[in-house]
């Protein structure tokens, strides 16, 4: 009797090595995905280019080594060819807000805005040699007709799932833009910011460390479209 349990014990515990082999075997080939892995944010500047305020933002990501993406308006290009070519230089993304910026005018007809769409790409093309794929609509909102129109003629179109607020609340300090990005980009595994680099959104530019530091600090991936 003694023999038989001896038996069956040992028979359990190499059973149990063949359990355990199996299950560490599976556990080194399965893929560890972390929750950082999951999360990637996209830093988004519209209204540019500026002197002062872009140029500052350009400082502040190439000391931290990120890529973010530069909605533009072609009438603002003009006396600032440098700032627009160190855009490029920097490998950041340059895409087409709008050419006026004037809503009345952008969104009169679907005419009048594949018009805007191109004068805008005509000047990145011609300044900095950029054709540009990637398109924000001033504004805002959904429009169906020329979304159409945009992706027939290979545009991404980006909207934005959260704001720093920098035009929504007027005369926000770098702190308070600062808390609204984090604010609005709370919860989101995928994070598209929406912050301004024209001329009086200088206090876009002081937040901008703070902003990062935040999504860094919650191990967020930054990219760029």
């Amino acid at each position: 009797m003694q023999k038989k349990s001896l038996t069956i014990a040992v028979f359990l515990f190499g059973l149990l090595l063949v359990l355990l082999a199996h299950l560490s075997g599976r556990t080194m080939a399965t893929p560890v995905f972390t929750f950082a892995e999951e999360r990637e944010v996209y830093l988004t500047f519209d209204d540019g280019p500026s002197t002062a305020v872009t140029e500052k933002i350009l400082d502040t990501l190439k000391a931290e080594e990120i890529k973010a993406t530069f909605f533009v308006v072609g009438e603002r290009i003009p006396g600032r060819e440098k700032t627009l070519r160190r855009i490029r230089d920097e490998g950041h993304t340059i895409g087409v807000h709008s050419d006026s910026h004037r809503y009345e005018t952008i969104y009169a007809s679907d005419a009048a805005f594949l018009e805007d769409v191109e004068a805008c790409a005509d000047r990145i093309l011609k300044t900095a040699d950029v054709t540009a794929t990637v398109y924000r609509f001033p504004g805002g909102g959904r429009h169906p007709s020329k979304e159409t129109l945009l992706k027939e003629r290979g545009y991404r179109i980006v909207w934005w799932n959260a704001v720093c607020g920098d035009e929504e609340i007027p005369g926000a300090d770098a702190k308070t833009l600062t808390e609204r990005a984090i604010a609005t980009a709370k919860g989101k595994r995928r994070v598209v910011l929406l912050l301004h680099d024209s001329a009086p959104h200088g206090a876009t530019a002081e937040a901008l460390p703070a902003i990062i530091e935040y999504f860094r600090g919650e191990n967020y991936v930054f990219k760029a479209f």
